[in-house]
């Protein structure tokens, strides 16, 4: 009797573990650009009055006239949605018919053979597994350290990569803030299998590994990326909890002590853009953040690696007002927008955050910044919403190919202005 219990409690929650799992089928993604201020306030209120899933900008709150708004709408409330949009006049187009069918599409083969690969979306457990490998298989360019744990207590592992030598300077680069963007960390593993393959015989990776340092960390949001993978792939924020709130996670890019929840960002726990308790209240912005105070005086540039909307972007997010060396981060962006569409041709384009994308408090980039390291910059991956958080894996290659010219260039441009 015991046994039969205990493997129908096991039933249950199985059923109702597989029943917690969020399901895309049917669900749409709309792209409107609204024309006037009246149909900005169609826009909020059709936040207001259901769940909708902000893709660009990243809240309601942020949508201006003219701004191209891409969404996502719940399958049972996309009918209401497109009736709210015709009755008040707004142009839209549904950029994905059914996100669910996409999402399948994202893995180009369903049988997936074991192990860690370049061009294909790792899960977190795979890629914790090649921190450890690629470091022990080449111990004279790569060391892996542990710079703290996550909410739910997984290690944040940070390579090392460079050739050893005295007084070197360092540029520093995460991948995967926010856990549904997951061309950023396959970016970051790309980079760092690209320093090995090509040291020793490419001139430009050899040059920048025997004089600089590279700080990769893989997946910075990791407990939620484990997340997008085990039960919704559209999840966004950290998993930690909120005192006097159901509602779960904290955006690390609102969690810096950077203009701190001024603007663009939300006080609000249930929201995507939620700033956190505090500036860094979570584990993982603490963790990057004392790293990066740690070593700021070798430390000499900050890349950031988001997605999407092919942009390159610098300081300031939080305030309108320009750097000190305004100038040369722009010179330099062009230069390296224009290096990286000599790879397949992809358009990107560049400016300050605040403007070029739209403003928000709390960047990692913006605090980089005002630690001193005047080369900190925010990459935009593709695509421009055809996938959105969606891009299937046959455009992981070609995503990391032209952002490592990017890199690379930046990298190279850093170290002939060291200061």
């Amino acid at each position: 009797m015991k046994a039969r219990m205990l493997v129908l409690l096991l039933l249950v929650a199985t059923l109702s573990a597989e029943a917690s799992v969020h399901t895309f089928e049917g669900e749409k993604v709309f792209r409107v650009t609204p024309r006037n201020e009246e149909e900005v306030e169609v826009l909020t209120t059709l936040a207001n009055n259901m769940q909708v899933d902000f893709w660009h900008p990243d809240s309601v709150a942020l949508v201006k006239t003219g701004m191209t708004v891409d969404f996502r709408v719940e399958a049972d409330l996309c009918s209401e949605a497109e009736i709210l949009l015709q009755q008040n006049g707004l142009n839209y187009e549904i950029l994905i018919d059914n996100l669910q069918t996409v999402l399948d599409g994202q893995f180009d083969s369903h049988v997936r053979s074991a192990g860690h690969q370049y061009e294909k979306y790792n899960n977190w457990e795979t890629i914790e597994a090649w921190t450890a490998d690629i470091a022990n298989q080449n111990p004279a360019l790569i060391s892996r350290s542990q710079i703290g744990t996550t909410f739910e207590g997984r290690p944040m592992y940070l390579l090392k990569v460079g050739k050893s030598g005295a007084n070197k300077k360092a540029i520093f680069m995460d991948c995967g803030f926010h856990a549904r963007e997951w061309i950023s960390p396959a970016f970051c593993q790309w980079f760092v299998r690209e320093a090995v393959r090509t040291y020793g015989k490419e001139t430009i990776m050899t040059h920048l590994l025997d004089h600089l340092d590279f700080y990769v960390l893989p997946v910075f949001n990791i407990d939620g990326y484990v997340y997008t993978w085990t039960k919704s792939r559209m999840w966004r924020k950290t998993r930690s909890t909120n005192a006097g709130s159901s509602c779960i996670g904290t955006d690390p890019n609102r969690n810096f002590n950077a203009g701190w929840c001024s603007i663009g960002a939300s006080r609000r726990p249930c929201d995507d853009t939620y700033c956190g308790s505090a500036a860094e209240s979570e584990k993982e912005t603490k963790a990057l953040a004392n790293f990066i105070r740690n070593n700021v005086s070798t430390i000499k540039a900050y890349l950031t690696i988001h997605s999407y909307s092919q942009m390159l972007l610098y300081p300031y997010s939080y305030t309108y007002d320009v750097t000190k060396n305004h100038v040369e981060l722009t010179t330099l962006a062009k230069a390296a927008v224009k290096e990286l569409a000599t790879v397949h041709g992809t358009e990107y384009t560049y400016g300050p955050g605040a403007t070029t994308i739209y403003p928000a408090a709390g960047g990692s980039d913006d605090w980089a910044y005002n630690q001193g390291i005047k080369y900190s910059f925010t990459f935009e991956l593709r695509d421009t919403g055809r996938y959105g958080f969606a891009l299937p894996e046959s455009q992981i290659k070609p995503t990391c190919e032209e952002t490592l010219i990017a890199i690379k260039y930046i990298a190279s441009y850093v170290l002939d202005h060291l200061y």
